[in-house]
């Protein structure tokens, strides 16, 4: 399995959803964008979940192994998340599927946030706003803005219109935010495109055995 060769994809309109599409078969061959710790940094800089300045003094303080093994639980986490949605999506969510989200719940446990009063933004607005930011002791603290996506995944998204593309070999999930929740594909640059062509051929070819 390659990784990264091209940026990640970012279309499902969830955050949450983005982390499970964070491996998908864009072309022909599979990629996982946190195939490895490198991988997980730069996803997290790609989905803005964790500043560029704040990525490289964790890099000077951590040796690459620690991150590797934090990518590691981070794709357990994606894969055990991802049969969550797949079972649910297409409904709503119950009272019941809270007890499937323990070792989410056990895993924002551990997470060290803290608010701070900052310097509000120029053109007449308040002088001071209140800011939440995070502690990032170890490499293990990269998980937790992936933990909160997933966490307002299942709190804020309608699971009734939690979808995966249409397409024959595609994985990609998305959140169908759609005035008439129509969407069936992924992007209609990706899996879309390959619908429209294959559809004409089909067309083509038909006509060529009418005649």
């Amino acid at each position: 399995m390659d990784y990264r060769p091209i940026p990640a994809i970012f279309v499902a309109d969830a955050p949450g959803l983005d982390f499970l599409n964070s491996i998908a078969t864009p072309v022909d061959v599979p990629v996982d964008w946190i195939g490895d710790g490198e991988g997980l940094l730069s996803w997290l800089e790609q989905a803005d979940m964790v500043s560029a300045p704040t990525l490289a003094a964790m890099r000077s303080q951590f040796p690459a192994a620690e991150f590797d093994a934090v990518a590691a639980r981070a794709r357990e986490l994606r894969e055990w998340f991802r049969g969550f949605v797949r079972d649910r999506k297409g409904r709503p969510l119950a009272s019941a599927d809270l007890l499937e989200l323990d070792p989410l719940n056990r895993l924002l446990a551990r997470d060290d946030r803290y608010g701070e009063v900052v310097e509000g933004d120029a053109d007449g607005g308040p002088a001071f706003e209140y800011h939440v930011t995070r502690r990032w002791k170890s490499p293990e603290s990269l998980l937790m803005p992936i933990a909160e996506a997933l966490a307002k995944l299942v709190c804020e998204e309608d699971f009734t219109q939690v979808k995966a593309c249409e397409g024959p070999r595609c994985t990609l999930l998305f959140a169908d935010h759609t005035r008439g929740h129509a969407r069936r594909w992924c992007s209609m640059a990706i899996c879309g495109n390959r619908a429209k062509v294959a559809a004409h051929r089909k067309r083509l070819k038909e006509r060529e055995s009418g005649s």
